[in-house]
């Protein structure tokens, strides 16, 4: 009930409808409201008012409301149905909830009319008055009964009564003097609600108050509601009652307006009749939109699921970015501590280099000190002798000792600079670029039951991914298996979304699914789809196979040869499974030929009579008798031949493994071959002498029942 307040509420003054009125583009307003919103047009358009009957529901020409001017900020026009009145601008306010409401504009009328309102009647309506719905914004002009044209809404009313009590509090006893206390029950022929001690007291079940009913509260107070209400009146004719529909203006009409007015010749039905028409077609209607409901708060479960899973889901990857982010920095402070260690060894290196250094050439700066010290003092001594005698020495010597500082010896053996330098550059281009990739594989797509399909031995699939999935999708996987409750294997792989598949055997189901891939890996398998193939095969000859002596017609139906020589061609559908039976009528036969009839290998010599070769088994047969062949072996003559308009008849049984002939629905000659495998296609070689033209999707033959061969060949 709540829900429905909105519907009960004026769109001007926001307040629940009261003495609403029906406008012509079926919106409602409060006749009140609808006072306050009118606007005077022109005089100039008053020709334009005899048109615009607000009475008139019947005469609003509904397909014409497109053409009416809307009321826009920049535009204050309003129109009628004939055309456009341009209204004055006039100041707006708006309502509680957002529509905009004009101010009456009354004219001032000439100073001699001194025109008043008598006491207690609302103020006369201008003439050349427009509304305009404050909803739909769509504007008529009121002719001269202005407001009182329009038809008031009685059941909007009465729905707005009934819940305007159903929200009042708790009903109260009517027979408390003071501080009355809740009502108990009420009787429905008294009409009258009690409490307990007043029921007991002023209606005790005796008596002729014994026969009263007395009903709950609740159900006393619906009872009041559903009363009768008061008659509608025609607004043509106020003083009639409506008492028939007018199917042609969709309006309920009084008998007058049948008499006098312009519904005389409209189609008219009974108003109860066209009632219960009505509110029959209303609650089917309410059906389906009761439908969309569910499906609308169904949805909105889900959407409701779906904020907590995001909040979840968001809550998990922000952990998981927080600890991707810490995996970056510890592994960054483990490469940061590597680099010091080096960074700690090169400096230690350098160090040592130079201490090294600097003791070595300590020492040898003190021994050089000491001879140059020591030198001096043999130099000083006046012994010539004595100096002669260690003068060469001491020579060599210092000459020694000075090559021994020689070039190198004083240069530093180790720079003091560092030869490190830390490339980071990569690094933090790396932790720019650093973003979200997409790292799931995709979703499972969903095969579209409407478009798969199966035509013959082919099979069509489609498919789609999510309709909400953003998940990057490089390709798919179609999956089949092998009609007999085997394996799956691909059968194709791309990014296209249909996929035929041709070549499957007849009369079989087949399982087939599809997953999609991208650089992440492969995603999970759609739903699997079960496919029957065609119980019964229809094919026809097929031209990209055939010789090109052989002349195709009756849309490949038919065929025949421009050559002298043998010439071979075969079907379009190959069978490896399941029992099969076709037919070829023989639809020219001149000078006795020997057309041959059977199956084939796909790559059968096709310029030679059909069983020369290893990849046939046919039979070939003249006007007399008959032969079997394969790889040039001729086998069981069997008198009988062919003539034109003879009908030869193949029967492929893969479960026996044999193939049999008949002509004109009669076997010819024993079973003709056994032990037949693998995939063959049907097939005939012919000259230009025949003409035949094939029948496919027939039933098998009547005599052909399930059993044995026996040894003598024939089918038992």
């Amino acid at each position: 009930m709540d829900e429905m307040e909105e519907e009960l509420k004026c769109p001007v003054c926001g307040s629940f409808f009261r003495e609403p009125i029906i406008l012509p583009c079926s919106h409602n307003i409060c006749q009140a409201c609808a006072r306050n919103i009118l606007v005077q047009t022109p005089d100039a358009e008053s020709p334009q008012s005899s048109r615009a009957s607000g009475s008139g529901v019947s005469d609003y020409d509904y397909l014409d409301l497109d053409k009416m001017s809307l009321y826009s900020e920049a535009d204050s026009g309003y129109g009628s149905y004939g055309g456009f009145v341009s209204a004055p601008t006039t100041p707006c306010q708006k309502s509680p909830n957002g529509v905009r409401v004009f101010p009456p504009t009354v004219p001032q009328p000439p100073p001699q009319q001194h025109l008043l309102p008598q006491p207690g009647s609302l103020p006369p309506i201008p003439r050349n008055s427009c509304i305009t719905c404050p909803q739909c914004h769509r504007s008529l002009i009121l002719d001269d009964r202005g407001l009182r044209g329009f038809p008031k809404n009685r059941v909007l009313e009465g729905v707005v009564d009934r819940y305007q009590q159903s929200k009042a509090a708790a009903l109260k006893c009517q027979l408390c003097e003071k501080s009355p206390k809740e009502a108990s029950v009420m009787c429905e022929q008294c009409d009258v609600f009690y409490c307990d001690p007043c029921r007991l007291r002023c209606h005790p079940p005796r008596g002729p108050l014994a026969k009263h009913r007395l009903v709950p509260p609740a159900q006393g107070r619906i009872s009041r509601r559903t009363s009768p209400r008061k008659i509608s009146t025609c607004t043509e004719h106020e003083l009639e009652n409506l008492s028939m529909y007018c199917v042609q203006c969709k309006t309920p009409v009084c008998y007058q307006c049948l008499e006098e007015g312009k519904h005389g010749t409209h189609e008219v039905k009974a108003l109860g009749a066209m009632w219960k028409l009505h509110k029959g077609q209303l609650s089917q209607a309410l059906t389906g939109l009761s439908d969309r409901a569910t499906e609308a708060k169904e949805f909105l479960v889900q959407l409701r699921n779906m904020v907590q899973h995001i909040q979840e889901n968001g809550v998990e990857f922000e952990a998981c970015l927080v600890a991707q982010c810490d995996a970056l920095i510890d592994a960054l402070n483990r490469r940061k501590a590597q680099l010091l260690s080096r960074v700690n060894k090169e400096h230690e290196h350098k160090l040592k280099v130079v201490r090294d250094q600097i003791s070595h050439c300590t020492v040898k700066l003190r021994q050089t000190t000491g001879l140059m010290e020591y030198c001096l003092e043999v130099i000083k001594e006046n012994d010539p002798s004595g100096f002669l005698q260690i003068s060469d020495a001491l020579i060599r010597r210092v000459h020694m000792t000075e090559s021994q500082w020689g070039k190198g010896t004083l240069t530093p053996r180790m720079n003091s600079d560092f030869d490190l330098t830390l490339d980071s550059g990569p690094l933090l281009q790396t932790i720019h670029q650093l973003d979200f990739v997409q790292m799931k594989v995709p979703a499972a797509p969903m095969l579209q039951l409407e478009e798969c399909c199966t035509q013959n031995n082919s099979a069509t699939l489609s498919w789609k991914q999510p309709p909400l999935s953003t998940i990057t999708v490089d390709g798919y996987i179609l999956e089949l298996d092998d009609g007999n409750g085997g394996p799956f294997r691909e059968v194709y792989v791309g990014t296209e979304t249909i996929c035929t598949v041709d070549g499957l055997h007849f009369n079989s189901k087949y399982k087939a699914r599809v997953k999609a891939f991208n650089a992440s890996g492969v995603g999970q398998y759609s739903k699997t789809l079960i496919m029957q193939t065609s119980e019964i095969a229809w094919f026809t000859f097929d031209p990209a196979s055939a010789h090109p002596d052989i002349v195709f017609s009756n849309d490949n139906l038919t065929v025949s040869c421009n050559s002298y020589d043998d010439r071979v061609v075969m079907g379009n559908s190959a069978f490896s499974r399941g029992v099969h039976y076709w037919e070829m009528t023989i639809d020219r036969y001149d000078n006795h030929p020997d057309p041959a009839f059977g199956i084939a290998r796909g790559d059968v010599l096709k310029d030679v009579m059909l069983g020369k070769d290893d990849k046939a088994w046919a039979m070939y047969v003249d006007n007399n008798r008959s032969w079997f062949m394969h790889n040039n072996s001729h086998t069981n003559r069997t008198d009988g031949g062919i003539s034109k308009g003879a009908t030869i008849g193949m029967l492929l049984d893969f479960s026996r493994r044999i193939l049999i002939f008949l002509i004109n629905d009669e076997q010819q000659g024993p079973v003709a071959f056994e032990g037949l495998e693998g995939v063959y296609y049907p097939a005939i070689s012919l000259n230009r002498n025949v003409q035949v033209t094939l029948h496919t999707g027939l039933p098998i033959p009547d005599f052909y029942t399930p059993g044995e061969v026996d040894p003598n060949g024939s089918v038992c």
